[in-house]
């Protein structure tokens, strides 16, 4: 039951118009915009040596990305205050079950998020790289993914309806901002920089960026995200399990 439910609920999430299209708008929008200012400029970036195309069109497949895995907090609050959650523990359904199913159906939105902005920035501006770089830049974005499904987890474990999204909007502009995902961290001052080395959505983007690079010592981005993932991922258990208790 635990694996048909894992992909009813990611078809579900992927039937969601209106979800479907809050995650997906604004980095679309972000796209066409500085896609119109540098993809015809044939300049290169001087930290990555890409192209600024491919540079802006990783930065916004990685934030939308990481917007689709966030968004699923809401998911799991609205469900939390109506009581699924409940219901469904008087079926066969594991509660890590029910869990697993949100960062699987993250996970799948996030890829379609992922995949449809790089093939929109090939069509639109003709974002050049072999489909390899492509391909390894997607799976690298997507990998990095992760930590974030593991956070809206989180968020939608621990927060009310009413802070839900306050909550998530500070998580997610901080993520975006110190991830270099709006704005190159260059531009930023040099404390902002050494603190954006901790989180996630920094190694997000340098995984993106050394999938389109096709070489890179890819073991740091891996082992930081691996902490997260681990950390974040005992911490849920920890918390699923004194609900649990007290239920």
């Amino acid at each position: 039951m635990s694996i048909a439910y894992l992909g009813l609920e990611s078809f579900r999430q992927l039937k969601n118009v209106r979800n479907t299209i809050f995650t997906f708008a604004v980095p679309l929008v972000m796209l066409l915009l500085f896609g119109g200012i540098y993809g015809s400029s044939g300049q290169f970036d001087k930290v990555t040596g890409l192209p600024w195309i491919v540079v802006t069109t990783v930065q916004m497949a990685g934030y939308g990305g990481m917007m689709a895995a966030l968004g699923q907090a809401f998911t799991i609050v609205t469900e939390r205050s109506v009581g699924w959650n409940r219901q469904l523990r008087l079926t066969p359904l594991s509660g890590m079950g029910y869990l697993l199913s949100k960062v699987v159906a993250a996970l799948s939105v996030a890829l379609v998020s992922i995949v449809a902005l790089i093939v929109i920035s090939v069509i639109v501006f003709h974002a050049s790289l072999s489909p390899a770089a492509w391909a390894m830049a997607a799976l690298g974005l997507w990998l990095g993914v992760i930590p974030f499904a593991l956070i809206a987890v989180l968020i939608g474990q621990f927060a009310k309806p009413q802070f839900a999204q306050p909550l998530f909007m500070v998580v997610f502009l901080g993520m975006a901002i110190l991830g270099g995902l709006w704005v190159p961290l260059s531009v930023l001052p040099s404390w902002m920089t050494n603190i954006a080395q901790i989180v996630p959505s920094y190694w997000l983007n340098r995984l993106g960026q050394m999938g389109a690079h096709l070489g890179g010592d890819v073991l740091e981005p891996v082992l930081v995200l691996l902490a997260w993932t681990l950390v974040l991922g005992a911490f849920i258990i920890w918390r699923y399990r004194r609900d649990a208790a007290r239920q």
